[in-house]
């Protein structure tokens, strides 16, 4: 049994203490410059008074929609500082996604730039930029921190077919940092702190909210925080000394940090997001025993506040570690008993200071999902006003299995929940977004992991007249963010079932990406060194002109190998967007081309 945490401090005043304590230190870093601890103080206090203003305060939702540079941590603190909590709608996301997320969080406010890109009529938009230069713009009075006022609510995937927002309190998050602190896992110095993770994603929260400790932030943007060769000069230029990242992430980045030529170690590494393979974790032990890096291990689900076990990664076999300072994890059989002897496995169940308040304007799943603990002694105290976190306990849906020395080793799910890339994926939704195609009768969805692209979403349909893999994913484009969207589409004469009426998973076929009706052999220069790289990175003998990058089975990851290539090859920087604007090869040489006749300028 974990021993419960002393009362987190508000990250509010924590922020405030190291503002004051070394106001002249860099606070946080960006493409758009950088900001001390005095000046970041300044520009928060100027927001929320803004904010405050506008009748934001306690219990209040605040939209932010704003691109990776400093102002996107100057509003989400600002929002913080105003008592209130933060919306996070990212501006690469498909917008009928964000208005949904939008009213159904019900907003009024939204922090963006002009021209931001949800059409949501009546929301009052503060630009932070202009803000920024008022010197009107006055510090509000101090908002008392009450630990089960929201701090923030993201959206996760729902399996009803919408997503569903995951509401935590204040308490939470600041029990969280000092969870980490207290377990060793941050260090007690100032730290220069990489910030990759979407916004959107709730591993974000501990990364930039590292600034109310005192740590520097850097701000990677869309291109650096995914580009081995950028993401490793920006190491080398901000001496980042911590950095998270999911497995899939390092096997993207892995031979720049290790082949990199730096000075010293690598930062600490903080993977988590998803299941770490076991050719990772040995890689990963490996770089530590040779002092290359240092490396931990978290799990957990958004609602216990992003981490609930850590596990240092440091040899052995992979597994998830032990319940973070104020977390206590219990493992429960099919019986309902807790499983106590190791070896033993049973579905998680977390509980302690991390549980989030419960998922917004949704109390009937809140109470499916967040239950009585029956496990805590003398109780755990009463249950709190408004779903409060004592005395309940979180369903994960994950299967793990205790181990001798009570670690925990993660065996899967119990549901079609799956993880790709990082992001969690609940299979309803796409499936609802699939069947919503006119001419999709009936659509079922797998995980799948391909031996050259990793883990995939695979989708078998049923249609009529099936419409082509490029129309079914331009559909599931225009809806859902992409690291929802199949990669793969296959159409069948029926889905087959089992005795039972179940889906017949072993029955159904082994997904095949799809090439081109016709091979057409690439010509000229650039279509045979795009022919030679998409061949590389998809795994697949040979591609054709008219090939399709994402319908062989590419994703955004693969698509960041092969504008690395082109940078390497021929000296020209190439965004992942062109490559999703321009997925045929032919077209992407022709941009290629293009762009090379203009080098001088654009490159």
């Amino acid at each position: 049994m974990t021993e419960p945490a002393q009362k987190p401090v508000d990250l509010i005043t924590r922020f405030h203490a190291a503002a004051q304590h070394a106001p002249d230190r860099i606070a946080v870093r960006g493409t758009d410059g950088e900001l001390t601890f005095a000046e970041l103080d300044r520009r928060t206090a100027q927001l929320a008074g803004v904010l405050a203003s506008r009748g934001i305060g306690v219990g209040d939702l605040v939209g932010v929609s704003l691109p990776r540079t400093t102002q996107l941590v100057v509003s989400l603190l600002a929002v913080w500082r105003a008592g209130a909590a933060y919306l996070p709608l990212d501006p690469s996301y498909p917008v009928e996604r964000l208005e949904f997320m939008a009213e159904d969080a019900g907003i009024r406010v939204l922090v963006g730039a002009p021209g931001h890109v949800l059409r949501a009529s009546g929301l009052d938009v503060v630009d932070p930029d202009s803000v920024a230069g008022d010197p009107e713009a006055a510090d509000p009075k101090p908002v008392a921190a009450d630990p089960l006022a929201p701090a923030y609510v993201i959206h996760t995937s729902g399996s009803t077919g919408r997503p569903k927002g995951v509401q935590v309190g204040r308490g939470s998050v600041a029990d969280l940092v000092t969870a980490l602190e207290r377990a060793g896992v941050y260090a007690e110095e100032p730290r220069v702190v990489g910030w990759n993770a979407s916004v959107s994603f709730d591993s974000s929260v501990k990364q930039w909210a590292r600034i109310c400790r005192g740590d520097t932030i850097a701000v990677l943007d869309e291109d650096q925080r995914t580009d081995p060769v950028q993401l490793r000069a920006l190491l080398d230029a901000y001496a980042v000394q911590d950095l998270d990242l999911t497995p899939s992430l390092w096997e993207l980045v892995r031979t720049c940090l290790l082949d990199g030529g730096a000075d010293g170690p690598l930062p600490r590494l903080f993977v988590g997001g998803e299941p770490v393979p076991e050719r990772t974790w040995q890689e990963l032990s490996e770089a530590t025993a040779n002092g290359l890096l240092e490396a931990v291990n978290l799990y957990g689900p958004t609602e216990c506040t992003v981490d609930a076990t850590s596990a240092w990664i440091t040899g052995g076999e992979a597994h998830i570690g032990h319940p973070l300072p104020g977390t206590r994890a219990y493992v429960v059989g099919d019986d309902l008993r807790q499983v106590t002897a190791p070896g033993e496995s049973g579905e998680l169940y977390l509980a302690g200071e991390g549980l989030a308040l419960g998922y917004l304007n949704r109390p009937a799943l809140t109470a499916e999902r967040f239950v009585a603990d029956p496990f805590a002694a003398n109780g755990d105290g009463p249950l709190l006003p408004g779903g409060g976190r004592g005395g309940r306990m979180y369903r994960t849906g994950d299967l793990v299995r205790l181990r001798a020395d009570g670690s925990l080793d993660f065996l899967g799910r119990a549901d079609r929940q799956v993880k790709i890339r990082g992001y969690r994926i609940e299979l309803g939704e796409v499936e609802a977004v699939l069947s919503s195609h006119p001419r999709v009768t009936t659509s079922v969805l797998t995980g799948y992991r391909d031996p050259a692209l990793g883990d995939q979403l695979v989708a078998y349909y049923v249609a009529d007249e099936p419409p082509s893999a490029a129309e079914l994913r331009d559909h599931c484009a225009a809806v859902l963010p992409e690291f929802m969207v199949p990669s793969v589409f296959v159409a069948v004469d029926a889905v087959p079932l089992t005795v039972n009426g179940k889906v017949d998973w072993e029955a159904l076929p082994t997904p095949q990406a799809a090439p081109a009706e016709q091979f057409v052999e690439p010509r000229g220069t650039v279509e045979k060194l795009l022919a030679e790289v998409w061949s590389e990175v998809l795994g697949r003998d040979r591609i054709s002109a008219d090939d399709n990058f994402f319908a062989l089975g590419g994703h955004s990851l693969v698509a960041l190998r092969v504008v690395g290539r082109l940078k390497r090859e021929l000296g020209l920087a190439v965004r992942t967007k062109e490559v999703y604007q321009h997925p045929q090869l032919r077209e992407l040489a022709g941009y290629v081309e293009a762009k090379l006749v203009a080098a001088p300028e654009t490159s």
